[in-house]
């Protein structure tokens, strides 16, 4: 190891790998405190090696951080432990200025709540070979050292997660008419048509809202529609937004405060989950954007 080899170094050379750290946790984890977890515990472990025996500490701290996400990862396993709960994955909002064929080449890149939903699906394994890999560029002979398999092993293992991931993802014209639902979903709120809402839900639509007390979750078209036309009635413009890779908006009322986020998943033609915000602490840290003039 380059380092001087005193603590003070050490928790130096340690916290410039911090963040790259917390990236690949989060990725594996779906979790921003989970992802914490696990790189305070390659801390606790660095404290306790030899260091001398560290050539190099970014790639020990690798291997550290990817072992500890596979175990936990099959803890949530064994115990059929569901990574989305109360505790929702941080909210990244975009403005919405329509999809491009290039949107189709981002998917290795994108972190949004489809893709963390669809890494879900995959073995620990395959989920590792494949965020270290495509996400960050690590060597399949280095993956093969975490896991305990050859790089030819894990080579196979990130292309069958890859097929996987690019299966779930969306053509840009599918993306339009999920755009399209939602500019539609705004319309019939804003009109108070309870009617027109109830069609452009799924009949057993998921609606969560995180209010500062917690998630607050509703089940059913009905209502949902009902909650719709109740809370837009105050909201006097808003802005087409992608949160999280979804289709969404952002709302605000009359005094020009921002009154909340929403993001839709569109399935067939209909909304089968809503995420909304109101938490105001919440919604001041996502840096979201101006309001339309």
């Amino acid at each position: 190891m380059t380092e001087s080899g005193t603590p003070e170094a050490l928790a130096g050379a340690f916290e410039e790998q911090r963040e790259r750290l917390v990236a690949v946790a989060y990725r594996m984890l779906g979790s921003r405190a989970d992802a914490e977890d696990a790189v305070q515990e390659a801390w606790i472990r660095l404290a306790r090696q030899e260091h001398a025996s560290i050539d190099n500490l970014a790639g020990w701290l690798t291997t550290v951080v990817g072992r500890v996400c596979i175990d936990a990862l099959r803890s949530r396993t064994a115990r059929a432990e569901l990574s989305y709960d109360d505790r929702l994955p941080e909210l990244v909002v975009t403005v919405d200025g329509g999809p491009t064929p290039e949107d189709d080449a981002m998917l290795a890149e994108s972190v949004g709540m489809a893709l963390l939903v669809v890494l879900e699906t995959l073995t620990p394994t395959e989920r590792l070979a494949f965020v270290l890999h495509d996400m960050f560029g690590v060597t399949f002979a280095e993956i093969g050292e975490i896991i305990s398999r050859s790089a030819d092993a894990s080579k196979m293992l990130a292309s069958r997660a890859r097929r996987k991931v690019r299966g779930a993802s969306l053509p840009t014209e599918e993306r339009r008419r999920q755009r399209d639902v939602v500019d539609a979903f705004i319309a019939a709120g804003r009109a108070g048509d309870f009617e027109a809402l109830v069609q452009l839900m799924d009949p057993q639509v998921t609606w969560r809202t995180l209010h500062p007390q917690g998630v607050l979750t509703t089940v059913g078209a009905a209502e949902a529609a009902d909650s719709v036309v109740r809370g837009m009635k105050s909201m006097t413009s808003s802005l087409a937004v992608m949160l999280n890779g979804e289709p969404g908006f952002v709302a605000w009322g009359a005094n020009g405060k921002v009154l909340g986020v929403a993001a839709c998943t569109v399935v067939e033609g209909r909304i089968v989950e809503l995420l909304t915000v109101s938490d105001r602490r919440r919604l001041d840290a996502m840096g979201l954007p101006a309001r339309p003039e």
